[in-house]
């Protein structure tokens, strides 16, 4: 990719000039601030969107790519941050969805799929990489995990020659990574390229070979991976150094007084009719950060759904500083006092084809200080939506540029700041991290953690292991829909925690302290 440039309609610049190069046999990883035009460069090479001005060659050869389909002509495919599949398709149906092999019948005008061959195939692919889905169940029924799954088998079953993975480990177990770190290796080996975008510096050093870093639409950096070290990269990536490994814990004792949220012997289904939470009870108290850790996919979801009002429980009690809601609306809990920083922020947390002005005020529009008279005062929501991009640092050219204009980072600090300026005496995070590069995720977890010091009750929800550790006070291992165990953070080992979110209470005596 020689001279790649991308200017939006809107007059967003997203690349000016970059220069990208991979080899054969090669895996280069990208990194990047939110916003820095990682993705932008990787959709332009797999022909999703076409460049401002600058030119591609694949294999000595000027090409010019004006759909996905002329990049997977050239071997080029692509895994997207942001879900690309049909909700009411099964995972098998999204994974050979383009690439149908009918069933020829002679004298038949409609042929049938041939899925039974495809379903061997996608079974062998799984059985090599370790991940495992249920090929027959509906994408939207999956968990978020799971679809992130199907989108890899996707683009493996295309037999791509060049794969670009945007954040592909999100939602992988430590077990479900290492096996598609094998795959790469062996991908590569066999004269294949990958492209892999990460936020996670242990990640980029772990499986690449070059590093190339991007910062504002050009290239600020590009290493050997086994000369970097995790300092110098994250300074060409936000141009300053950051502390990597910073304890946002608690420094003094909590106070364990009148909980802010009560959830007492929950039982929740999922999608499909069977029960996701099974008997769940906990307490989250003021000035406390209560984390949930596990591996997605054991019920979490359901939980979070049936606090925030998104989901009804079977039976059970949910308390929200001191009101029984009754999980079958959300306004019933924001109107307790809660906040909700949703994982799924497209399909829970912001309206894309809004304004940012009008996704500010999502949830909130019911509140006296957003209405004059019978009518939402437009002015007051965006000298609000103002404060919002100011003080939470969101990269935008202004209140009237539509949600689908912002970067996946800014998209979440927009939705944070949302529901931290919020009178709210509980915050619900899910993932409130996912996908952000180093710069956004400490941003972010530094606002949790000050949330807590103000004295808000907040309740984390997280895969990342890392996260749960750096912010929580106290840890429940969620398993197959129960807590296997709740502690303070400082209780557990890293083994113990390891072996519960696999479902294994482990024996007394390990000695890593988490």
């Amino acid at each position: 990719m020689v001279n790649i440039h991308k200017v939006y309609p809107d007059g967003t610049v997203a690349l000016r000039g970059v220069d990208f190069s991979i080899r054969r046999g090669e895996v280069v990883a990208l990194l990047g601030e939110n916003g820095a035009g990682k993705t932008t460069l990787m959709k332009i090479l797999s022909g999703f969107i076409k460049p401002t001005r600058g030119k591609i060659i694949v294999d000595n050869v000027p090409v010019k790519f004006s759909s996905p389909r002329d990049a997977l002509k050239r071997g080029i495919a692509m895994v997207h941050q942001i879900f690309t599949l049909v909700p009411n398709f099964t995972a098998l149906e999204n994974i050979v969805l383009g690439y149908e092999e009918p069933v020829i019948k002679p004298f038949t005008l409609l042929k049938p799929m041939n899925l039974e061959r495809a379903r061997r195939e996608v079974e062998e692919l799984m059985s090599t990489l370790g991940l495992k889905v249920p090929l027959d169940i509906p994408v939207q029924s999956l968990p978020l995990g799971q679809r992130q799954r199907v989108e890899i088998l996707k683009a493996l079953y295309k037999k791509a020659r060049i794969l670009v993975l945007d954040e592909p480990t999100t939602f992988l177990t430590p077990l479900e990574v290492e096996e598609l770190f094998k795959f790469i290796r062996a991908f590569k080996e066999r004269g294949n390229s990958v492209v892999f975008i990460t936020h996670k510096i242990k990640e980029a050093l772990a499986i690449a070979d070059r590093i190339v870093v991007l910062r504002r639409g050009l290239v600020s950096g590009e290493l050997e991976a086994s000369k970097a070290t995790p300092e110098e990269l994250a300074v060409l990536m936000v141009g300053r150094e950051i502390k990597l490994d910073v304890v946002l814990r608690r420094k003094t004792p909590i106070e364990y007084t009148e909980p802010v949220l009560v959830v007492r012997d929950l039982w929740v289904k999922n999608d499909l009719g069977v029960y996701a939470v099974k008997g769940v009870s906990f307490e989250v108290y003021p000035g406390e950060i209560f984390g949930i850790a596990g591996v997605e996919g054991n019920g979490q979801d359901e939980l979070v759904e049936s606090i925030t009002g998104l989901r009804k429980p079977e039976r059970g009690e949910i308390i929200v500083n001191g009101v029984r809601v009754g999980g079958s609306s959300a306004l019933e809990f924001y109107r307790a006092g809660g906040s909700h920083i949703p994982g799924d922020r497209e399909r829970y947390g912001l309206v894309i084809n809004f304004t940012l002005s009008e996704n500010a005020l999502l949830s909130r529009q019911w509140e006296p200080a957003f209405v004059k008279g019978a009518r939402i005062s437009w002015s007051t929501v965006k000298d609000y939506a103002k404060k919002i991009i100011e003080r939470f640092n969101v990269v935008a050219t202004g209140v009237d540029a539509t949600a689908r204009s912002l970067s996946g980072g800014n998209r979440q600090r927009l939705l944070v700041g949302r529901e931290l300026t919020k009178n709210a005496r509980l915050i619900v995070a899910v993932h409130p991290t996912k996908g952000l590069d180093i710069a956004s995720t400490m941003y972010i977890r530094e606002l949790l953690a000050k949330a807590r010091d103000e004295g808000k009750a907040v309740l984390l929800v997280s895969a990342d292991l890392e996260e749960i550790l750096q912010l929580s006070d106290r840890v429940a291992v969620m398993y197959e829909g129960r807590f296997l165990d709740v502690r303070k953070t400082d209780e557990y080992t890293l083994e113990e925690i390891g072996l519960l979110m696999g479902g294994v209470k482990p024996e007394k005596g390990a000695t890593a302290r988490a």
